[in-house]
């Protein structure tokens, strides 16, 4: 009876351990797949180390919209390319060789730029270049012709603004604030015509002040009656420059009282054709004096006093002298005139 009891209890043992291999087989089984199924290429294939792994998939596939079912295929047109798209770019100034110029490169040009100074602007004949004769007559303008009324005053001697000093003759006139221009007008010959076809010809002595307007010029009773009588008051006028064959001869110099080595002041005096500048030579060069409205270049610490000077016409002509003294209050005469235009 043992001895069967006991074959029964191995034939239900071995019955046991032949059904329990199987399901571990089977339990190992379903491990390995879901093994598989969690690796990230979702058990598509094998990857080789040899071989780039896969992108990822969120490089890969486009994502769904908001809302989309769970399943749902998202149209490739519809989804924006992932891949860089790439551009060539600009080609810098240093790349082509050819650099964009800088504001600063092109000089604004400054007024000594467009206006050059005589010094600078001779030829080899003393006479400057058109582009810088242009500039140099100022208001008054060589061949234009101006309107305006002519007044009169009592010129006494004729000695006026300019400071030329009293006058061979009364043919003289003040020039109005406006067109007097610092005393640019100084020593200008006019030739004045009145509506009734009279003219007569004088010389600038004198400013005519505010309220004089531009283009109005106030004769010496002297020169108004031979326009019209002098109870007219007032007469409508034309005038224009003119560069005259019976100016002096030669020019004179004057240094201003008080001149010396160290401060200076002097004028020209007897020119046929206005002054645009005067320069005196010093050690660094010609150098231009700056103009009062009485009509004398300064030289304010002595440069230049009593050396040579040169002179500029507003026709451009340049005109040099030397041997002119520092004598206060006295005309010099000098062998120059300039030429008749």
């Amino acid at each position: 009876m043992k001895a069967k009891k006991h074959a029964a209890l191995l034939s239900s043992r071995s019955r046991a351990v032949a059904l329990g291999i199987p399901m571990a087989l089977i339990a190992v089984g379903a491990l390995v797949c879901l093994a598989f199924a969690l690796l990230p290429d979702g058990g598509g294939g094998v990857v080789d180390a040899g071989m780039p792994a896969p992108a990822s998939v969120a490089a890969t596939e486009p994502s769904a919209p908001p809302g989309t079912p769970p399943g749902t295929i998202v149209p490739a047109a519809a989804t924006p390319s992932t891949t860089p798209t790439t551009t060539s770019p600009a080609p810098s100034p240093s790349a082509t060789g050819t650099p964009s110029p800088s504001p600063t490169a092109t000089p604004r040009p400054s007024a000594t730029a467009t206006a050059p100074s005589p010094s600078s602007a001779a030829d080899t004949s003393g006479t400057l270049a058109a582009a810088a004769r242009a500039s140099l007559a100022g208001r008054i303008k060589p061949g234009a012709s101006y309107q305006g009324v002519a007044t009169s005053y009592d010129a006494a001697d004729g000695n006026g603004a300019c400071s030329f000093g009293p006058s061979g003759d009364l043919m003289i006139a003040a020039m109005n604030h406006t067109d007097y221009e610092t005393s640019s007008a100084c020593g200008a010959y006019v030739l004045v015509r009145a509506a009734n076809g009279t003219s007569i010809t004088v010389r600038i002595v004198n400013e005519c002040p505010l309220p004089c307007a531009p283009g109005q010029l106030d004769l010496s009773h002297e020169a108004f009656a031979k326009l019209a009588d002098l109870s007219v008051g007032r007469l409508p006028i034309t005038w224009t420059l003119l560069s005259p064959g019976t100016a002096p001869a030669t020019m004179s110099i004057r240094y201003k009282t008080g001149s010396s080595p160290w401060w200076c002041g002097m004028q020209v005096i007897g020119h046929r054709n206005p002054v645009a500048a005067l320069e005196v030579r010093t050690g660094g060069g010609w150098r231009q004096l700056s103009r009062t409205d009485y009509n004398y270049f300064l030289s304010p610490d002595g440069s230049g006093c009593g050396g040579p000077i040169r002179i500029t016409d507003i026709y451009g002509e340049q005109l040099t002298v030397d041997g002119i003294a520092v004598k206060p209050d006295v005309a010099q005469p000098t062998r120059v005139q300039f030429a008749r235009h």
